[in-house]
């Protein structure tokens, strides 16, 4: 079984804002693979499927971002994964331009408080992730309203794909081609 973990934050208010791109993502998968994502348990929504012969389970935390480990350690321990190759987070970054996907193998925090919760719950900072893009905050902007801020029209074009490319990226994954996603997604985009 993978675990495939979108974050954000659960309240209507927060729906369509750069900080629930991780959410946005896992919406996409579960259209795609016609998964209904609408169980409540281990403080998040999640729903089964199977993604290119892979059991998968999609989550989304029901914690608010910053508190987003205790979920994903609680789904880890019940469904007893290996979070190093069995659990991908998938989560917004305000460092890569709009739409842009990074994908690692594991790694640091990097400022994001929902990251800095899991690594301190799973005691590990080994595990994939697909970062995807939001865009820089705007000098004089406060960081908390710029995440919980909505994209404009151009930005949420760039969004579409983003989304899509995130979704091919987390099929590669699951079943088992990690590299094969960092070389094609991890290249910057030609303008």
């Amino acid at each position: 079984m993978f675990i495939i973990a979108g974050l954000g934050n659960p309240d209507r208010q927060y729906e369509g804002t750069r900080h629930n791109a991780g959410f946005d993502v896992i919406d996409r998968i579960a259209e795609k693979y016609n998964i209904a994502v609408d169980t409540k348990k281990h403080r998040a929504c999640i729903g089964k499927g199977i993604i290119g012969g892979q059991k998968v389970l999609l989550a989304k935390p029901q914690t608010y971002m910053n508190l987003s480990g205790e979920s994903i350690r609680s789904l880890v321990d019940y469904y007893k994964i290996d979070e190093e190759n069995e659990l991908l987070v998938v989560y917004d970054d305000i460092s890569l331009d709009v739409g842009q996907l990074r994908i690692r193998a594991k790694g640091s925090a990097g400022g994001h408080n929902g990251i800095k919760n899991i690594i301190a719950h799973l005691g590990t900072q080994v595990f994939p992730r697909i970062k995807v893009g939001v865009g820089e905050k705007p000098k004089g902007y406060d960081l908390a309203d710029y995440v919980l801020g909505h994209f404009s029209k151009a930005e949420r074009e760039r969004m579409e794909e983003g989304y899509d490319n995130a979704v091919r990226a987390a099929e590669m994954i699951v079943t088992g081609q990690l590299n094969e996603a960092m070389n094609e997604f991890n290249r910057k985009k030609k303008e």
